[in-house]
Formats: structure tokens, sequence, C-alpha cells
């Protein structure tokens, strides 16, 4: 960790916070998701510079270390997408890797379909390819209970009433443990908040330790949830138009079989009949029995393997 080196970058007029391992013109982006930061990615950062890579590994706006923008409430996918292509012309790359979890997933699939020439691979943890829109699972959005905790979280200043009874560690805490659950966060009925799911003692999970959970407390105590909550909650329905386009790069897509995520209506049938390779032809589908939504950091030494094997036959 005392090796990873830290810079700001300016990008669309805003100051985003960079970290960065290795050297080298081989080079692996990581794109974070939520309530993740930059630190998410510390074991596979050390790892790929380890075995020849610069690792990159950024605060999206409004996150971690970055500024954030002036109005959050405005702030789109488009956004993340310039600012990762903002700061690859600042730091002089033409093309890299690309790994993204959660909605960093989003973020990577959009790369490659808005800048094709800028995108080496990608490689999607936790969530497969997907659109803003939800495309291509739109049919399967009555499906969701009405309790969901992103159609909650989608809704202005719900969230923020419910967050606000904590602080910012406390909201970490609960969301990590929510979200290492098999199971997706579901409020009971309207006089149930998502926050209220778990309560604050309950133990964190084990590869998650107290010293991690204060260096995210930290930077959401300062930086606050108002851009985290817009993008991608509140901008996860509105379609960007890329609805038809397909992934041309060489992907690689790593899932917990625990991950909450698998219970989205319809989302395990679309990677499972291989209905995804429609979007995505060139894709490696790795399914981890024991991994959780969280999986790089709950099962470091085995992700890094699998990104290491990926990168290391796309780089020959």
């Amino acid at each position: 960790m005392e090796n990873i080196q830290h810079s700001h970058l300016q990008a669309k007029g805003l100051k985003l916070h960079v970290a960065e391992i290795g050297t080298g013109s081989k080079v692996v982006v990581f794109l974070h998701g939520f309530p993740e930061i930059w630190y998410s990615w510390r074991h596979q950062m050390i790892a790929v510079a380890n075995a020849g890579y610069r690792a990159i590994s950024v605060d999206f706006r409004g996150y971690g270390l970055s500024e954030h923008p002036s109005e959050p409430e405005k702030a789109t996918f488009n956004d993340f997408v310039d600012d990762v292509v903002a700061l690859l012309d600042s730091l002089g790359i033409t093309k890299a890797h690309f790994v993204g979890k959660d909605f960093g997933a989003f973020v990577a699939v959009m790369l490659d379909i808005l800048y094709p020439d800028r995108v080496l691979s990608i490689i999607l943890l936790g969530v497969p390819f997907l659109l803003p829109g939800l495309s291509p699972l739109q049919s399967q959005l009555p499906l969701i209970p009405p309790g969901f905790y992103m159609l909650r979280w989608m809704v202005p200043g719900r969230a923020e009433a419910d967050f606000g009874r904590f602080d910012a560690k406390t909201v970490v805490r609960k969301v990590y443990t929510m979200f290492s659950a098999s199971l997706p966060p579901v409020a009971v009925d309207d006089n149930q908040e998502i926050m209220d799911l778990v309560d604050s003692s309950t133990p964190l999970p084990p590869w998650f330790s107290e010293e991690d959970l204060a260096e995210y407390g930290s930077l959401y105590e300062k930086r606050g949830f108002r851009t985290a909550l817009q993008v991608p909650y509140r901008t996860l329905l509105v379609p960007c138009g890329l609805d038809d386009r397909k992934i041309t790069a060489p992907g690689l897509l790593i899932m917990g079989e625990k991950d909450y995520i698998m219970k989205f209506p319809g989302l395990e049938d679309y990677i499972r009949t291989g209905k995804i390779k429609d979007s995505v032809p060139n894709l490696d589908v790795t399914f981890m029995p024991e991994g959780s939504h969280f999986v790089q950091e709950q099962l470091p030494e085995e992700v890094n393997e699998l990104i290491i094997s990926f990168l290391n036959k796309r780089s020959e």
C-alpha cells in the first residue's frame, strides 16, 4: 500500500483523485462501484503491478478524494465516462484494459462502445453487460418489489433522510453488510427504511476490517453521498441511447454465486443461457461459488489470478 502513489488531475474542470502503482506501457484502469472508492481495488492494483502492468484506480467525481461537480444532482454516467477519457489524455495513455465493478461496469461498457479505440479489454465484476436504462433487462423491471433498495434510493430526499440518521462510517458499515449477503436488501413496507435492515452492531464481513471501514468512512464523511446517490441510483433508469451497440473488445465477467445481484429478475438467466454474448461476443464468464458482491475484496488472490491470466493472454 505504501508504494501506491496519489495525485490529482484536472478533468472537465474538476480535480479528480488517481492512485497508481507500477510502470510501463501496459495499463490497467480500475473503476469502482458504490459504496466503494479507489481503495476497494488495493489488492488488485498491487497484484497487477507485480505482474508487470501499470495499475491506475480512479475516484469518480464526488467520490473519495475527488471533487464534487458544482451541481451533483445533474451528474450522469456520461460525465463519468468523459472523466475517464480526460484522465487518460492527461496521463498520456492511448489505450488501456478496464476493470469495472458494480456501476463501474456500466462505465467500462460505455467506454468500449463510445471509445473503442481506447479499450484493449474489459473485465466486469458484480454486474454483467448492462447499460443505463438497464438494457437489455428492461422487461424485468415490473418484477422488482417496491421496497427494493435501488427504487428507494432513486427517490430524491428519501435516502438522504435515511442515511442522515447515522454518521457516514455507520452508513458504509450497513451497506457493506447488506451487499455482502446473498439476498438483495428489500424493505417489507413503506414504513421501513433500508438502513434499518441491518443493526449497527452487526459484525463486519471477516475480510473487511475496521481499518478498511475507517478508510471508507473518513472519505464519505468529507464528501457525503450527494453525487453517489445521483450516479448510479438516480440515473440508473435513464436510457443512454446505446442499446443496440455491441462490445468489440475481449471481455471477462467474474460473478460470485452468492452475490445478491444474481437475484435481480432475469439476470442469472441472462448470463447462464449465453444471451449476454449477443452483446459481448468475445466474453469469458467465471462464477466463483463462494463469491459475494465484493468478491475482489473477499477473495483477492483468486480474483487477482483470474484478472492477470486474462490480461496476459491479451497482452502477448
